[in-house]
Formats: structure tokens, C-alpha cells, sequence
């Protein structure tokens, strides 16, 4: 129930009394430090408040600044992880460069000690079917590639030239079963022919006696007989010798010395004194000119 007559003092003489106070605290704190010990207490109740009151704020900044932080780690770990694809791609780029630098090199010094005239050639297909190995490499008859020359890698004969093109070459396998190829034992001198077997990692001595001079782990290199293979390449290693003695002719098999299923570049060779010039030989015309400019 509302009292009709107010009793106590009204609005505006509680609001002067408020404001003399308040001068008259400003005044005694500014020429002596008399409140500094009731400052210190009353900060004990008004210190959480002020906290309390910016606790909101803070607790808003503070879950901004993780959802960006969030944002931007989650954005930079997508792009380390494409980089580090990239790069690993790139490795793996250049390890297969390296390997082809390694063959290169190693066809390189076999080049210098074969002597003669070769051309390095990349493989471009391989027909490996079982009564045909043969594949194709990108150089031709515009390089001087003609039929019958000996091919070689790093370790041994290949095979030979079975057919030239303009472009590319086929090129017949030793262990083809159309390919025969004359050979001699390193160790003693021994003729006899190597045939392809139709694997890719054997080949077949059919005309040998069991009372031949030829055992496992012996070389087996050209003979330079029949003109198209120049003496002393090296073309298998004798693994199995197995005598018949009901039959004329032993049963031997040798490995052959080249990588056929692993090679990616063949040296194509010219063994023949004039052998087919890879850079064109300058005209009259050129030369003469020549002549007269030294002069």
C-alpha cells in the first residue's frame, strides 16, 4: 500500500547531497592521499565486477581468434601437402633421370672402348610374342641405320638390325628364335652358333658334342665369323651343360649377358672401315667459301 505523503528527503536534494560528496572526495584526494587505503579495499569488490563484465567480450575474441587461427592452419596444411606431392612427384622425376643418366653414361664408356663408330638409340615398342622378339627404336635410315648392324648395351649383344626405316628401326633380338649367332668360348677358343631360344633369358648351343670343352660359367663372345658381329663382344654365359650320350649333340644353355627386358637405350654399331658419317660433310661451295674467309 503507497503512502500518500512522502517522508523522506526528494529527488533533487538526494542528488545535491550526492554531488557535494563527490566534490568533496575529489577534493580530498587531490591534496592528500587520506581514500588511497579505502581505494585499495573497495578495489577487492570492484576488480572481479570489472572482470566479470569484460569476461563475454574476451571469451568472444578469444573463440574468433582459434576459428582463424583454425582457418588459416587448416589452409596452410592443404598447401604444404600439395607442395610436398609436387615435390615428391619431382623426385620421383628425377630419380628416373638419374637412372637414365646412369645407363647413358655407362653406354658412353662402352662406346669409347668398343672402338668403332655407334649411335645411342631409345626404345620406342617391344613385340615380345613367343616366336618374335623384336623391337623398334627411333632412329633410321636417316641416321645411316641399315639392316644387319649389330646392336649392343652396356653389358653385351643385343641383337641386330632386322629392319630399317626412315624413323625408327626393328630391331631382332638375340634370344628369337629366328636369330643364330656365331660364338666362341673365351676360355679356349671353341666355335659354335647361339640360337634364341624363344626366352628372353636363354639361349641354346644345339651343336655341340657331349665330349665338347665347354662348361657352366664359361663366356661366350663373337667369333666375328659371318660378318655381321665384330670379334670379341660379349654375348652369354654358359649356365647348364648337360652330355647325351645316347644322342650326338649335348644339351647347353647360356644367359645371355645383355639386359633384354631392362634395357632403354641400344647402341647401334658400324663396324665397317667406311662407316656412315652422322654430321653432313660440307659442299665445294661451302668450302671454298671457308677458304676464303680464313684468308
Amino acid at each position: 500500500m503507497k503512502l500518500l505523503f512522502a517522508t523522506g528527503p526528494s529527488i533533487n536534494t538526494r542528488l545535491l547531497v550526492a554531488i557535494i560528496a563527490s566534490v568533496a572526495l575529489l577534493a580530498t584526494e587531490h591534496r592528500s592521499s587520506k581514500l588511497d587505503s579505502l581505494r585499495t579495499a573497495l578495489s577487492f569488490f570492484v576488480d572481479p565486477l570489472k572482470y566479470l563484465v569484460d569476461l563475454p567480450t574476451v571469451l568472444i575474441d578469444q573463440a574468433t581468434d582459434s576459428v582463424s587461427s583454425y582457418g588459416a592452419l587448416k589452409t596452410e596444411n592443404e598447401k604444404l601437402r600439395e607442395e610436398q606431392l609436387i615435390d615428391q612427384t619431382r623426385l620421383l622425376k628425377f630419380a628416373a633421370l638419374e637412372k637414365e643418366n646412369i645407363r647413358l653414361r655407362a653406354l658412353l664408356e662402352n662406346s669409347f672402348k668398343l672402338g668403332e663408330q655407334v649411335l645411342v638409340a631409345e626404345l620406342l615398342s617391344i613385340n615380345m610374342a613367343p616366336y618374335e622378339h623384336i623391337v623398334v627404336v627411333n632412329k633410321g635410315t636417316r641416321f645411316g641405320v641399315h639392316p644387319q648392324q649389330p646392336v649392343l648395351d652396356a653389358n653385351g649383344v643385343v641383337g641386330q638390325v632386322f629392319r630399317a626405316l626412315p624413323f625408327t628401326s626393328e630391331i631382332m633380338l638375340i634370344t628369337d628364335p629366328n636369330h643364330a649367332i656365331p660364338v666362341q668360348v673365351n676360355r679356349n677358343g671353341l666355335l659354335t652358333i647361339a640360337v634364341g631360344s624363344g626366352q628372353l633369358n636363354r639361349l641354346v648351343l644345339p651343336f655341340l658334342p657331349s665330349n665338347a670343352d665347354i662348361r657352366p660359367g664359361d663366356l661366350l663372345i663373337t667369333s666375328g665369323l659371318g660378318g655381321t658381329f665384330p670379334q670379341g663382344y660379349p654375348v652369354a654365359v654358359v649356365d647348364e651343360f648337360t652330355s647325351q650320350p645316347n644322342k650326338a649333340f649335348a644339351t647347353i644353355t647360356a644367359t645371355p649377358k645383355a639386359l633384354l627386358d631392362r634395357n632403354r637405350e641400344l647402341m647401334i654399331v658400324w663396324s665397317n672401315s667406311a662407316s656412315v658419317p652422322l654430321i653432313s660433310k660440307p659442299t665445294v661451295n661451302e668450302a671454298e667459301t671457308k677458304t676464303n674467309a680464313v684468308k
